[in-house]
């Protein structure tokens, strides 16, 4: 059913989390009217701080993203947090929609949750959670936390999406190592040890900071990711990561990285955009049938893949 898109937007801007969950249903249904959707939201975005949070299971990710929450709140910031959570097998939805860890935010108005299936997107993110950042921005949230799924070595698209990067790390996990197999060390603005009450926390610490200094050569001035200590079942320490997010994002601003940093998130988006519409002209009748005679001339070894694709690209879009 199609929906009143600007007084959708306008409800949204006046802080109506109905109208925020209407928007978001749209973009993740990919609906007929998504491109409306955008071209509404555009003029009024570029205000939120993004903030992805990502780490491996069991490191306390949801209990972190909701202590921030509070600090945020406690200086009276309007929070939007984008939890992507796995798919269930069944219904595509999200295992942990409940959000049960953020309940106690749940009827504050000025802060709005929203969990997003991954739906078999690798990478840890939903395929529609740069649109949903928009919507969150769009409507007023000054932060938004993007919490990822726990899915290993594919975290580091969480870098693609934020303005700033939080890693989470636990003691006794091998977090540590695992950070360095995963490639993570290279994408963390900040790197958060929680449950540092355990056995352990000092050498967990100790351990990445000793990987981070190994890591590139830093000039004078370049962004130094510091490792804070938490405790989020208490709230300990959370204070120091917010001061901490709010040194890189001031660093960032004067250096002109976060401008950048938007900057490239846009493009990859316009190029996501562009290819999956390059995709859906291939899966037409009259795209497959040139793609499947390409093929057929690639294995006869009468074409090579490349004078292929540039058939292809030349057929689909007319030049």
């Amino acid at each position: 059913m199609a929906v009143d898109v600007p007084q959708l937007v306008a409800q949204a801007r006046r802080g109506r989390p109905r109208a925020v969950a209407r928007l978001i249903s749209l973009v993740e249904g990919a609906s007929p009217q998504l491109r409306e959707v955008m071209a509404e939201l555009a003029p009024l975005t570029g205000g939120a701080y993004v903030v992805g949070l990502t780490g491996s299971p069991g490191v306390g990710k949801s209990t972190s993203t909701s202590a921030l929450v509070s600090e945020y709140r406690k200086a009276g910031r309007r929070v939007g947090v984008l939890a992507v959570d796995p798919s269930s097998p069944f219904s595509g939805g999200a295992l942990l929609g409940d959000r049960v860890r953020m309940g106690e935010h749940a009827s504050d108005p000025g802060v709005y949750i929203r969990s997003m299936a991954t739906r078999g997107h690798l990478g840890g993110l939903a395929w529609a959670a740069p649109q949903a950042i928009r919507v969150l921005d769009a409507a007023g949230c000054e932060v938004v936390i993007v919490e990822t799924v726990g899915v290993g070595q594919s975290e580091v698209e969480i870098a693609s999406q934020a303005d700033t990067s939080v890693v989470l790390l636990a003691p006794g996990m091998g977090d540590g190592i695992q950070a360095a197999k995963a490639g993570i060390l290279e994408i963390g603005d900040v790197f958060v040890v929680n449950k540092a009450d355990r056995d352990g926390a000092g050498a967990t610490v100790r351990e990445l900071s000793h990987m981070l200094g190994l890591g590139e050569a830093r000039k004078p001035g370049d962004w130094r990711p510091p490792v804070v200590r938490t405790v989020a079942a208490r709230g300990e320490g959370v204070a120091e990561v917010v001061e901490a997010l709010e040194k890189h994002r001031a660093w960032m601003e004067e250096h002109g990285v976060l401008a950048s940093r938007r900057r490239a998130r846009a493009a990859r988006e316009v190029e996501t955009i562009a290819v999956t519409a390059l995709r859906e002209r291939i899966g037409d009748l009259g795209g497959a049938r040139q793609l499947d005679a390409l093929a057929e001339r690639i294995t006869a070894g009468a074409l090579d893949p490349y004078a292929a694709a540039d058939e292809l690209v030349a057929g689909l879009t007319g030049t």
